[in-house]
């Protein structure tokens, strides 16, 4: 689960909940998940390669959109990286 915000420029930011520290952007909702793909992908091989377990991902994200009203959330699907896991 990816959580897309959108920023006062007019970017998004991509946040894991699963993964705390897995940050990413992009210009458009479709180059952010992209860049999420990649970005969990990096993350979850880190981990590995570090011998530390990886977080299941969480099936509810708790948001809080007072101060940012256009929040997105998905879900990605990454083919790698569970090759890795």
């Amino acid at each position: 689960t990816v959580v897309l915000t959108r920023e006062p420029n007019g970017t998004y930011t991509v946040e894991v909940p699963a993964l705390p520290g897995c940050l990413t952007f992009g210009e458009t909702v479709a180059e952010a998940l992209f860049m999420a793909e990649d970005a969990i992908q990096l993350f979850v091989e880190s981990l590995t390669a570090k011998g530390k377990p990886i977080p299941p991902d969480q099936p509810h994200v708790d948001l809080d959109t007072t101060d940012t009203p256009e929040v997105l959330v998905y879900k990605v699907t990454l083919r790698e990286a569970a090759k890795v896991a």
